[in-house]
Parts: structure tokens; sequence; C-alpha cells
């Protein structure tokens, strides 16, 4: 919808606004949350037994609505929670009888193993040889590091482009750890740790 008709609309007291698509995922009836917290509950995170006034075309409609929402999966003819569907309700999926959990002092927290995991995502990514950012980056590999005005001489770029650069594109993007250091000449250098 552009600007115009919206304010056009509003002007005019014999049109009414024009209705506005959701874009976020509508809230769940309360027979719907009833049977994702039953199902929750029970140990195979079954949603059967449904409740005994829910019968026929209304049935049916539940269940569409939920395997449409991606809450409930069919599975050999049952219909069972999903992890979407364990955390509409607050829950967790429970963890199977014979599995251990980690719960040695070596193991990783989650913030860890969210950590670990986006970095190895990020270095995944190939950067192009030649480059601009390439250039920047083969400069903060030095030991000593490289100061902006070094990354400007080898990148063509300006000082804040060439800090944005690291900011956005180094650290954010493709997840180096980037340290800064003060020289003794009082050049800041930053280097790939």
């Amino acid at each position: 919808m552009n600007c115009w008709r919206f304010s056009a609309a509003m002007s005019d007291d014999t049109h009414q606004l024009p209705e506005i698509a959701m874009t976020t995922q509508a809230k769940l009836t309360d027979t719907q949350t009833a049977i994702l917290k039953a199902a929750a509950g029970r140990p195979d995170g079954s949603i059967e037994p449904l409740p005994a006034n829910l019968r026929g075309g209304a049935r049916t409609k539940v269940i569409e609505g939920l395997l449409a929402r991606g809450l409930v999966a069919e599975s050999e003819g049952n219909h069972l929670l999903t992890d979407a569907g364990y955390v509409a309700v607050g829950k967790r999926r429970p963890v199977p009888k014979g599995v251990q959990k980690m719960d040695a002092p070596d193991a990783l927290t989650n913030c860890e193993a969210t950590h670990a995991l986006q970095k190895l995502e990020a270095t995944a990514t190939a950067i192009r040889p030649g480059t601009k950012l390439a250039a920047i980056i083969d400069a903060m590999r030095h030991p000593s590091g490289a100061t902006i005005a070094q990354m400007m001489a080898s990148s063509g770029w300006q000082a804040h482009t060439v800090r944005g650069a690291i900011s956005g594109m180094v650290r954010k993007r493709l997840g180096y750890a980037v340290v800064t250091e003060k020289g003794a000449d009082g050049q800041r250098a930053y280097r790939i740790a």
C-alpha cells in the first residue's frame, strides 16, 4: 500500500480504511492452546486424544490450523508436536530416556555453543582475493596489526569506511575477533586475534 492511498482513504469520511494484511503470526485459540499444552505434557508429544467436545469439522479445522502453522507434524498417522509447538506453549521437548544431559563441567553452555556455531558459519564465507576487504583482513593478520592509515593506503578507502568495514564485515558478518591496541607512537592498531 502506498502512502497516497492511505492518506486519501483517511481524509474521505465515506470510505473505510483499507484492510491491512497481517504479517505476524495470529494468536492461538483457546482450544489450540489447550491441545498443545496437553501434548507437551505427553512423553511422545502426540496431540491425541483430543478433547471430547471437539468433533467433526471443528476437529479437522483445528488440526489443519496447527499443521499450517508448523506447530504439529504428521508422523505415521499421528500428529506430533514440533519444536515450534513446544515453544508456542513455553515448554521444551523432553529428553528421551537413555540420552544423557551435558552436565559435565567442560560442556558448552548455550551461549558458547551458539557463538561457536555462528563463528563456524561465518568463517565458511569465502573472501574473494584481491578485493579491498581482503586487503584489510590481510593487513590485520600481521602480528603487529595495522593502523587505520595503513589500511586506508592498502584499500583506497577513507577512514570511516575502514572502521565501518572492520565493525560490520570483519567482526559481525565474518565473525573474526578483532583486538585493538595503542602503540608507543599513539597510533591504534587493529589485529585479528
